[in-house]
C-alpha cells in the first residue's frame, strides 16, 4: 500500500512537470512570434537567462490558475451566464499579467490584449497536454473526472460497484423517433448506432396534442401535464400569460403538478436534475428554470456553473467554442442565403449567440454536472441536452447543420459512457426525446400574413398593410363586411342596435409551433361557437377554410366541443375519428389527444392546429420557425426512448407507448427495478397556500436564468435561453 501511494506520488510530480515544461516551451514559443509579449529586460538575456523567466513565468501562472481562478469565478456566480463566458479570457489574461508581475527582476511584460493570447494559448496546450498524460492512466482519468463531483460537495463516494446500480436520463431535446433512426443508419451517431439493437431496444412513444418540451417534461419528470395545452397560453381567471420557459411559470407548472399527483416528481430520492425546465422533486439542482425565481445562498441562479468554470482550461475551451459556434452559424446562414435555400427563416440579430449558448455553453455545463453526478454515485439523473431543437428550428430538422449537431451530440454521450467506467456505482444510461419536430415554411411565409392578422381581419378588425394586401387577408376582410352586412339585414324591426354584433376586445393569439389559441380576453369563460358566431360572424368560418389551417377546436352551447374542418365539416369532439373527418391524416390517436385537451380547464376559445400533408409531413408553422412542434402533425409527435436490455420493456409487444405522463411511470418502473430512488406517495395537500406547497420541493445547486428552447429559444444575454419546446 505505501508502495502504492509513493508510486501514484511520483507519477503525479511526473505529470506536473511535464506539463510545467511545456508550458514553458510554450511560453518562450508565445514571446518569440509576438511582438507586444516579452521574456528580456531591455539589454538582452542568454538563452538560459529567458527560459529562467518563461519557467517562472509559466509556474506562476499555474500556481495563480490553481489558486486564484475557483474564487474569482465563484465570486463571479451572479453574473449572467454568457458574460461569464466572455470574461472567462479577460479574466485568464489578468492572472498571466500578474503572473509576469511576480516574475523576479520584472523581465516578463506584455499589454493586455496580448496577455488575453497568451493566457488562452497557454492553459489550451496545458490542458492537452495533462488530459494527454492522463490517456493511459485510468486511475489518474478517473482523479481528473471526480474533481467535478468534490466541487458539489459530495467528497464522499461509495467505491463497491457491486450495490445497486443507478440511473442516467439523457434527454436530447427534439430528436424525433425518424430522426434519430436515419442518424443510426447513416452513421451521424455511432455511439447510438452501436447500441441499437445491441445492448438497447429502440422504442417509439407518441406524444400529447401540446408536443412540446414543457408539456412533456413536466409530464415525464412529475407524473402529469394536466391543463398544459400549449407551449404558451392565456389564464381568464388570473388574467396573465403563462409561458413554459419563464421561470415564474415554470414554477407555478411543477406546483400545479405536484399537487395534483401528490408526490415531488421521478427525482425525490438522491437525484439530480440538469438543464431541465422542472426540478423532478431533485435536490441537486443545475440549469433548471423553475428554480431560477428561486433565491438564497442554498440556491444562487448561476451556482450550476461553478462547478465547470472553476477549471480555466474548461473556461477557455467553451469560450473559444463559443466563439466558433458563431462564426459557424453566420457562415451557414450566409451560404442558405446565397444558395436561395427554402424554406428559410431569418438568422440574424443575436440568433448566432443563442445558438451557441445551446449547442457549447449549455452542453458542457450539462455534461460536465452529469459526469460529477455519476463520480459522485448518486442514483438517478436527469439531463437535458437542447442543441439539436435549438438548430433544427432555424435549419431545418432534417438539414446539414442539424445533422451536425447530432454528431457533437453522439461524442457527449460516448464520453458519459466512457466516465460510467470509472464510477462508483455501475450505471444504466437510458436516452429521450420529449418530442420530434415536423418540416414546412411558416404560416407567414406562405401566406403572406400571420395566423393574428388572420383572425383580425377574420373580426373586422385593422390589420397591417401587407396584410391587407394578402390574398387571405382582403378574403377574410370581405368576409368579415359581409357577415356585419348579413347580420344587420337579419336584425329584427324596432330592436335597433341591441342585435347589432359586439366588437368586444381585441382577441389574444399565442402561438406553440404549429399549434395557436385565440382568447377573448372581456369574456370571462371559455366563449361557446354561437357566441363566436354572434360576435364576429366570419371568424370561424375564415379560420376553417383556410389552406394552411387543419381544423379548429370550439365549444358549442348546443352539441358540446367539436372539431370544424374545411366546407362546413363540424364534428362532436365525442364523434371524432383518427382516418375520417377533419382529423383524418393526422395519424393515429389524434382524436384522443384532442378530447383530452379539450378536458382542460384553461383551454382556449379557439384552438387552432395548422394543416398537414401526409405525403411529406409538411406542416406551417405560426411562428419564425422552419423545424416546428407544439401540435399535430408529422414527426413532432413521434419520440423516442432507447433503453438497456436489463430494463424491463417499456410497454408489451403490440402496445403502443401514448403520453408522457406513461413515460413518466415506465422510468418510475425501471428506478424501482434498480432499487432506485422511490417517488412517496403522500399527497400534497391541496388547500395549502401556493408558496408552502412549493416550499416542500428539494432544492440545491442552482439554476439557468430564464430562456427558450423553442427559438432557444432565448435563454442567454443575462436571461437563460428561451425553452422553447
Amino acid at each position: 500500500m505505501v508502495e502504492g501511494r509513493w508510486r501514484r506520488a511520483g507519477s503525479a510530480l511526473l505529470r506536473v512537470a511535464v506539463v510545467w515544461a511545456v508550458s514553458t516551451l510554450t511560453m518562450l514559443a508565445l514571446a518569440g512570434l509576438l511582438p507586444d509579449f516579452r521574456l528580456q529586460s531591455d539589454d538582452g538575456d542568454s538563452i538560459t537567462r529567458t527560459a529562467v523567466t518563461a519557467g517562472w513565468g509559466a509556474g506562476a501562472f499555474g500556481l495563480l490558475t490553481g489558486l486564484v481562478w475557483p474564487v474569482v469565478v465563484r465570486a463571479l456566480l451572479l453574473v449572467p451566464a454568457l458574460v461569464l463566458g466572455l470574461l472567462v479570457f479577460f479574466l485568464n489574461g489578468s492572472l498571466l499579467l500578474i503572473a509576469l508581475w511576480l516574475v523576479p527582476d520584472g523581465r516578463g511584460t506584455a499589454n493586455p490584449e496580448t496577455a488575453v493570447v497568451v493566457a488562452a494559448v497557454m492553459s489550451a496546450v496545458a490542458s492537452a497536454t495533462s488530459t494527454a498524460l492522463a490517456v493511459r492512466d485510468d486511475n489518474a482519468y478517473r482523479r481528473r473526472l471526480s474533481r467535478l463531483a468534490h466541487r458539489r460537495g459530495r467528497g464522499k463516494a461509495v467505491h463497491d460497484r457491486s450495490g445497486p446500480p443507478g440511473t442516467v436520463f439523457l434527454q436530447l431535446d427534439g430528436v424525433g423517433y425518424e430522426v434519430l433512426r436515419c442518424a443510426v443508419d447513416s452513421g451521424v451517431m455511432p455511439t447510438v448506432a452501436g447500441w441499437v439493437g445491441a445492448t438497447h431496444r429502440l422504442t417509439p412513444w407518441r406524444t400529447d396534442w401540446s408536443s412540446q418540451t414543457g408539456a412533456s417534461q413536466l409530464g415525464i419528470l412529475h407524473g402529469s401535464n394536466h391543463d398544459v395545452p400549449a407551449f404558451r397560453w392565456y389564464e381568464k381567471d388570473t388574467r396573465r400569460i403563462v409561458v413554459s420557459n419563464r421561470p415564474a411559470s415554470a414554477v407555478e407548472l411543477q406546483r400545479r403538478a405536484i399537487e395534483h399527483t401528490g408526490d415531488g416528481g421521478l427525482l425525490m430520492v438522491d437525484g439530480a436534475s440538469r438543464g431541465n425546465l422542472f426540478s423532478g422533486g431533485a435536490d441537486q439542482l443545475a440549469l433548471v428554470l423553475s428554480m431560477a425565481a428561486r433565491r438564497g445562498r442554498a440556491n444562487r441562479s448561476r451556482a450550476g456553473y461553478f462547478a465547470y468554470f472553476s477549471d480555466p482550461a474548461n473556461a477557455v475551451r467553451t469560450a473559444l467554442s463559443f466563439v466558433a459556434e458563431v462564426g459557424r452559424e453566420v457562415g451557414q446562414s450566409t451560404r442558405a442565403r446565397l444558395r436561395g435555400d427554402t424554406p428559410r427563416v431569418g438568422r440574424g440579430g443575436l440568433y448566432p449567440f443563442i445558438r451557441a449558448f445551446a449547442t457549447v455553453v449549455e452542453r458542457d455545463v450539462v455534461v460536465a454536472a452529469v459526469i460529477g453526478d455519476m463520480l459522485a454515485g448518486r442514483r438517478a439523473v436527469y439531463a437535458d441536452l437542447v442543441a439539436y431543437d435549438e438548430v433544427a428550428h432555424h435549419s431545418g430538422p432534417h438539414s446539414s447543420d442539424a445533422q451536425a449537431v447530432l454528431e457533437r451530440l453522439d461524442r457527449s454521450i460516448a464520453l458519459i459512457s466512457k466516465v460510467a467506467e470509472h464510477t462508483p456505482r455501475t450505471y444504466r444510461i437510458v436516452l429521450l426525446s420529449d418530442h420530434g419536430q415536423s418540416p414546412g415554411e411558416t404560416f407567414e411565409g406562405a401566406y403572406g400574413l400571420t395566423l393574428k392578422d388572420l383572425v383580425r381581419a377574420g373580426c373586422g378588425l385593422p390589420v397591417s398593410r401587407r396584410a391587407e394586401r394578402s390574398k387571405s387577408g382582403a378574403e377574410a376582410r370581405d368576409a368579415a363586411r359581409d357577415a356585419l352586412r348579413t347580420a344587420l339585414h337579419r336584425q329584427p324591426a324596432g330592436d335597433g342596435e341591441e342585435e347589432r354584433p359586439a366588437s368586444g376586445s381585441d382577441p389574444i393569439v399565442l402561438s406553440s409551433g404549429n399549434l395557436a389559441l385565440i382568447s377573448f380576453p372581456d369574456v370571462p369563460h371559455r366563449m361557446s361557437y354561437e357566441e363566436l358566431r354572434r360576435r364576429h360572424p366570419a371568424l370561424l368560418g375564415t379560420l376553417a377554410n383556410h389552406p394552411g389551417i387543419g381544423f379548429l377546436l370550439v365549444r358549442s352551447e348546443e352539441h358540446g366541443s367539436v372539431v370544424l374542418g374545411a366546407d362546413g365539416a363540424e364534428v362532436p369532439v365525442d364523434a371524432l375519428k383518427d382516418d375520417d373527418g377533419p382529423l383524418a391524416g393526422f395519424g393515429p390517436g389524434a382524436a384522443d389527444a384532442v378530447r383530452r385537451t379539450d378536458s382542460f380547464p384553461h383551454v382556449a376559445d379557439i384552438m387552432v392546429n395548422s394543416m398537414h400533408d401526409p405525403r411529406t409531413g409538411v406542416v406551417h408553422a405560426f411562428e419564425e420557425q422552419i423545424g416546428s412542434h407544439g401540435g399535430l402533425g408529422g414527426e413532432q409527435s413521434q419520440a423516442f426512448l432507447l433503453s438497456p436490455f436489463e430494463l424491463s420493456p417499456p410497454v408489451p409487444a403490440g402496445v403502443g407507448l401514448i403520453g408522457a405522463e406513461q413515460v413518466h411511470q415506465v422510468l418510475r418502473r425501471w428506478l424501482r427495478e434498480g432499487d432506485g430512488p422511490q417517488v412517496p406517495v403522500g399527497r400534497v395537500e391541496a388547500s395549502r397556500p401556493a408558496s408552502e406547497a412549493e416550499h416542500r420541493i428539494p432544492v440545491g445547486g442552482g439554476a439557468v436564468p430564464e430562456g427558450n428552447p423553442q427559438s432557444s429559444r432565448g435563454r442567454v444575454l443575462g436571461r437563460q435561453r428561451r425553452r422553447r419546446p
